[in-house]
């Protein structure tokens, strides 16, 4: 199925109605979210079937910046691409559900070896929430980067909008 844009003044719509966001948009939320400790996914293709985990990030220097374990990740998330996705919702004047958004990165992600070497590139590492965070720091490059932008509480089957 193709993807079919409108614009509509000086924005973008996609096929189900939401608004397609220009790059330095999407970086400004992914900033945003990283600064107010929000929650990303982090997903790789691996032999056997994807791998998504939810993770903690930072947003510097132009890389997002994760911290993960011994595992499955750390054996296939280094070296290779990778996705990123965040996502939130935002209040807005005159809408009752808010503004949903998300954003997706897609990129190279490169091991930063030990939390002490990624420490002196970035000012701060992610930490994560579990009880023993891992000691493998990846930096992910935002190659492509796409995010939307619609209305919470849009319905399909009656078109109401929430406006």
């Amino acid at each position: 199925m193709w993807s079919v844009l409108f614009h509509a003044g000086c924005m973008w719509i996609d096929q189900r109605g939401s608004e397609v966001l220009p790059r330095g948009e999407s970086l400004r939320l992914l900033a945003a979210a990283a600064k107010e400790g929000a929650v990303g996914r982090l997903a790789v293709s691996t032999p056997g079937a994807p791998v998504l985990h939810p993770v903690n990030f930072a947003f510097e220097e132009g890389v997002v910046v994760v911290r993960i374990g011994v595992g499955s990740m750390a054996r296939h998330v280094p070296g290779n691409l990778v996705a990123f996705e965040v996502d939130g919702i935002e209040s807005e004047p005159g809408r009752a559900g808010g503004v949903a958004w998300s954003v997706l990165v897609r990129g190279l992600a490169t091991s930063l070896d030990t939390v002490g070497a990624a420490t002196s590139e970035f000012a701060s590492s992610p930490l994560p929430m579990v009880p023993e965070p891992g000691e493998h720091v990846v930096a992910i490059r935002p190659d492509v980067v796409t995010g939307r932008r619609f209305a919470v509480g849009t319905s399909v089957l009656t078109g109401d909008r929430g406006e």
